[in-house]
């Protein structure tokens, strides 16, 4: 820890605002190399100028900061000095440089925190980039039309292979992103190769030899044990030039990724993590210990960063496949055995740990061989708890959860299970599994099929979403249970609901119906939205007949909705009668010719 007195305020004159970072200062008047406790502290932004042109910018710091006493003496300034001359900065200075020698002299004087940042700074000049975006959502209450383009930024790094790492929130939904490395003033443009809406991760690739040239490659280490300090590098709100907060691993355990609505391993830290930093490399030591990508909200200093088990599945993944492929799901629902009645019950020893299955997808393998009421006592070797915890790292324990989502998928893993008293073993596929209601629709159209003025929709949560904040309470109720309980039951099936009625004479009293599933089509149970259609458009019979929930029922002459469905488009300006991944394969080329025109 430093004392700031008035040598630091006269050194201030070299430094300008080019690069900052915050670190803890305190204060008093001894000399700036003095290392000492105190009660009284406070946080001083550090500015270093990276204008010496071909001297590193680590020598330039420390000559600054173990210069000749003149230097030292100088009166205090409020504000550093902007130089652009090599010349002017030596002399200043004081001699005509310092070795390296002398750097290393001076590094061990500065505090273990300081000199950390100071590193992470060292490793991120050529390797952390400000990434700009220009993102479109679609409005799912009108799912043809498009929001307003929003433009936004976030933080990326360069990884090995020419890639840049960052946040998929910060290109969720884009349509133009750009990037820009420190020190220039240039933009490039950036294509997104790959994005993990799950685990919150995006590569971009960028074309432009110019912009590798001198652009250096971070490595990915370990995950961090707690209290391990580390650095946060990135591009926050509040300025335009790169910042560096510092901070500590407060704990290691699955959490909720808001982003994707999932739930994997997490390093909370007690970092700053603002609105911008998202995508920036957390920095311990030389190498990368995770991607920041969002804080608790109501909280101080409470950050989150992506571990490097979650990032080198993610791209070993896309490497693999050639793009993200998810995280693997056992597709079961568990029930801790902690009370020693259900124990008994179901005839676990007293030795025996494990988890109560309560529910199984029955798309997932486990359907096959699991059953409810199920114990599962292990996951590959590993016993699991009674609280549904297994062992990590030294004397920490974090959900089992965490070892299936670290599998690949088509990976198989070995269960130890108790049934009716007696133990089998069985093996079981792990794959990714889609719920029956999508909870994120990134870059990606909304689906839709306007027949005769109903409009027709699979329901996803962020149709939900658009009710508000309180989405859970304002949504229709029914609704909203369904799309957070509701398992499919068939592969490819969804949810279809009669999201509005665009009124029309051929649909009057009809509108109280909107925001009813949909089960039958003329009798005939529907699976997604595409067999919806099929069986609206086939055209056999005279009448179309749609059940809905609560017994409801529309029916419409053929003829006439299809002569008004044309009307009640050119009445909205609505373009088309349905979304692109409806029409056939000519039709879908014709379509996307027409809307690229």
């Amino acid at each position: 820890m430093l004392r700031i007195g008035s040598t630091l305020r006269a050194s201030r004159r070299l430094l300008n605002r080019q690069l900052h970072f915050q670190c803890p200062i305190v204060a008093g008047d001894s000399a700036i190399a003095g290392i000492a406790p105190v009660l009284y502290r406070r946080f001083i932004p550090f500015n270093y100028s990276s204008c010496f042109g071909n001297i590193s910018a680590s020598t330039s710091f420390f000559s600054t900061l173990s210069s000749n006493s003149s230097i030292f003496n100088a009166p205090n300034t409020e504000r550093a000095e902007e130089n652009d001359s090599v010349e002017s900065n030596l002399s200043v200075a004081g001699d005509a440089g310092v070795a390296l020698s002398e750097v290393e002299r001076v590094a061990p004087r500065l505090s273990d925190g300081i000199l950390d940042a100071y590193l992470a700074i060292e490793l991120a000049l050529d390797s952390v980039v400000k990434i700009f975006t220009v993102s479109s959502s679609p409005n799912y209450f009108l799912p043809w039309q498009n929001k307003s383009q929003r433009e936004t930024t976030g933080s990326g790094f360069v990884i090995p292979g020419k890639r840049i790492l960052t946040n998929a929130h910060v290109v969720a939904d884009h349509t133009f992103v750009l990037v820009r490395k420190h020190g220039s003033p240039t933009k490039y443009r950036a294509t997104v190769q790959a994005v993990g809406h799950e685990c919150d991760l995006a590569i971009l690739v960028v074309e432009s030899e110019e912009f590798w040239e001198g652009m250096n490659s971070l490595e990915l280490g370990d995950v961090p044990f707690l209290q391990e300090a580390v650095s946060v590098v990135g591009y926050p709100q509040g300025g335009d030039n790169i910042s560096v907060t510092k901070g500590v691993v407060s704990r290691v355990e699955p959490t909720q990724y808001v982003h994707g609505a999932s739930q994997l391993l997490a390093i909370q830290i007690d970092a700053a993590i603002n609105p911008g930093n998202s995508g920036g490399p957390a920095i311990m030591g030389d190498k990368v210990a995770g991607v920041a990508f969002q804080n608790l909200s109501g909280a101080e200093n409470i950050g989150y960063i992506i571990p490097v088990p979650v990032i080198k599945h993610f791209i070993a993944g896309v490497e693999e496949r050639g793009e993200y492929a998810g995280f693997c799901s056992l597709g079961l629902s568990c029930q801790p055995t902690e009370n020693a009645q259900i124990r008994e019950y179901f005839q676990m020893q007293s030795k025996m740990t494990g988890v109560l299955v309560s529910r199984i997808n029955p798309l997932s393998d486990a359907s096959r061989v699991l059953k409810k009421d199920d114990i599962i006592l292990s996951f590959d070797g590993v016993p699991i708890a009674s609280d549904g915890t297994v062992p990590f790292r030294n004397r920490e324990r974090i959900s089992f959860d965490h070892l299936v989502s670290m599998k690949k998928p088509n990976e198989t893993a070995e269960l130890k299970v108790l049934r009716n008293g007696e133990v089998h073993d069985f093996k079981i596929t792990l794959h990714p599994l889609q719920p029956l209601v999508p909870v994120h629709q990134f870059d990606k159209l909304p689906s839709y099929f306007i027949f005769a003025g109903l409009v027709f929709i699979p329901l996803t949560q962020p149709f939900l979403h658009e009710y508000g904040e309180e989405w859970y309470n304002t949504s229709p109720r029914r609704l909203c249970e369904r799309a957070l309980r509701e398992l499919p039951k068939k592969p490819g099936e969804q949810f279809i609901i009669l999201s509005q009625v665009l009124m029309d004479d051929i649909n009057a009293g009809y509108e109280r119906l909107a925001e009813l599933q949909v089960k039958k089509v003329n009798g005939v149970d529907v699976l997604n939205l595409k067999h919806l259609r099929q069986l609206v458009e086939d055209g056999n019979q005279k009448n179309v007949r749609f059940d809905l929930d609560d017994e409801r029922v529309i029916v419409l002459n053929y003829e006439s909705a299809r002569i008004a469905t044309s009307r009640i488009l050119k009445r909205h300006r609505i373009p088309h009668a349905m979304s692109i991944d409806l029409t056939d394969e000519q039709n879908a080329a014709e379509l996307q010719s027409a809307c690229s025109i």
